[in-house]
């Protein structure tokens, strides 16, 4: 998709009355100004081919019609653009046999504005099969893909309807959404890919409307929204109730008959349903977590390794109550036994991560809860069941800490075999304070029929997940 206008006759170049309104939309007088300014100077710069008027008009609005903050934004996407060979993308790329067979996304028809519509199905994505599939240059070159089909979509729209359509609209379902999506690399590579879609296709998403959010939902909104343009933010719409083909709900933005069949409507939807990359479709070395190696100083996720009979353990003060305490961690090897505690009770462990060894060699592991004359129940209780974690699995989860005290995070290995090298494990913990997300999203546990605004924080939630 080509972004650009040829450069002829530039200097002698004017806007007239009925293109500005047929291609470009009710303009001001200033932002019209403005617009012939910006074309003025970028063509200067350019010596060359210039963009078209409605990618000039995206970039001042994106900079609310500040000329000189729109010029640098643009010529920086320009120069991107040629670095990267953006202007190839339509007719170069080939889709990843993974992708056409596990993405949960793709383009259905239109919204009721006209705008172009993409679905994707965010809740049966695997984020981590995905990266782990095609890397996350490839997930960068399937986003911009997109991003340019919504271009050409766009500029179709405007010539079918004879009007200025200049935004697409995106309708995310959550169905399916767990912590396995809290994935840290992935939320990483995903915050990065967001990060260049906003630096280069400013003003192009119109309006996002977000169903079937589960509960689990605040936690993650609250961790990805920072990273998202208030801009953009302010165009997240997100439905509060179940009843969502109702009206106040999808029909007030969906014609009757587009909205798809996975959401209880009559239109085919060709979007895939997604689910779990196998792990025979990875590709070695196709996808390396940002972090470095996992003892690396830079690294967010800590290593451990446990022999027979020993336990590895977390201690988490806690003084804030409705605070939300998050794990991800991957077993590298043999089979581990997660479980989360809490205590009334002053841990003597210092407050940093520590390894309690078995005591003479025996079967029996030594943890900050085994002090003389403690009994669970009494002086510390089990708050999240134990899970016996598999070689290989990760692991995503989170635990609302209703109460203050000292919560443990506690890894213990239970190897039959003592002959086995020690198990693995790769962990990463976070507490979000409740100040984050209370009372910011009570749509979500109220029901409320109707779509409403997501502000930038959200509210707490409780969900293991493998």
């Amino acid at each position: 998709m080509s972004i650009y206008f040829g450069a002829k006759n530039r200097d002698q170049y004017t806007l007239d009355s009925d293109y500005i309104k047929r291609y470009l939309g009710e303009l001001s007088p200033m932002q019209e100004s403005r617009l012939l300014q910006l074309r003025k100077w970028i063509a200067d710069l350019q010596k060359g081919k210039v963009p078209s008027d409605t990618t000039l008009l995206r970039f001042l609005r994106a900079r609310d019609f500040n000329v000189e903050k729109a010029r640098e934004m643009l010529s920086q996407s320009l120069l991107w653009r040629k670095k990267h060979q953006v202007d190839r993308i339509l007719s170069e790329y080939e889709t990843p046999d993974v992708v056409k067979q596990y993405f949960p996304g793709g383009w259905h028809h239109h919204d009721k504005d006209g705008r172009p519509l993409y679905i994707l199905r965010l809740g049966q994505m695997d984020v981590k099969g995905l990266l782990k599939s095609i890397g996350e240059d490839g997930l960068l070159k399937l986003t911009l893909h997109v991003c340019e089909e919504g271009l050409k979509l766009l500029e179709e729209a405007t010539n079918a309807s004879e009007r200025a359509v200049q935004s697409w609209c995106l309708l995310v379902d959550l169905d399916g959404l767990n912590m396995r999506h809290l994935w840290r690399p992935g939320v990483r590579a995903l915050l990065r890919i967001i990060t260049i879609v906003e630096a280069n296709y400013p003003e192009t998403m119109g309006r996002v409307l977000i169903v079937r959010a589960p509960r689990v939902f605040p936690i993650l909104w609250t961790i990805v929204s920072t990273f998202i343009d208030e801009n953009t933010r302010s165009k997240f719409l997100f439905y509060g109730g179940k009843d969502y083909l109702q009206p106040g709900g999808l029909l007030d933005y969906i014609p009757k008959e587009l909205i798809p069949d996975f959401l209880g409507g009559p239109c085919k939807s060709f979007v895939h349903e997604g689910g779990l990359v196998p792990k025979s479709l990875y590709v070695s070395g196709a996808f390396t977590e940002r972090e470095g190696d996992p003892l690396s100083e830079d690294s967010i996720y800590r290593s451990v390794s446990l022999g027979k009979g020993q336990v590895h353990e977390v201690i988490v003060p806690n003084r804030d109550p409705q605070s939300v305490l998050t794990w991800d961690f991957d077993v590298l090897r043999h089979d581990i036994a997660f479980t989360v505690y809490r205590s009334d009770h002053e841990l003597s462990h210092p407050p940093a991560d520590t390894t309690a060894l078995c005591v003479g060699g025996g079967d029996e592991a030594k943890s900050v809860l085994d002090q003389k004359g403690w009994r669970e129940g009494e002086h510390f209780h089990r708050v999240e069941p134990t899970l016996v974690c598999h070689d290989g699995e990760s692991i995503q989860g989170s635990h609302v800490m209703l109460e203050c005290g000292w919560y443990v995070l506690q890894w213990r290995c239970d190897v039959l075999d003592c002959t086995h090298r020690a198990a693995q494990l790769m962990y990463f913990h976070e507490t979000l304070t409740s100040h984050h997300y209370k009372g910011s999203m009570s749509s979500l546990q109220s029901g409320t029929s109707g779509f409403s605004c997501l502000s930038g924080k959200s509210v707490s939630s409780s969900c293991p997940s493998r």
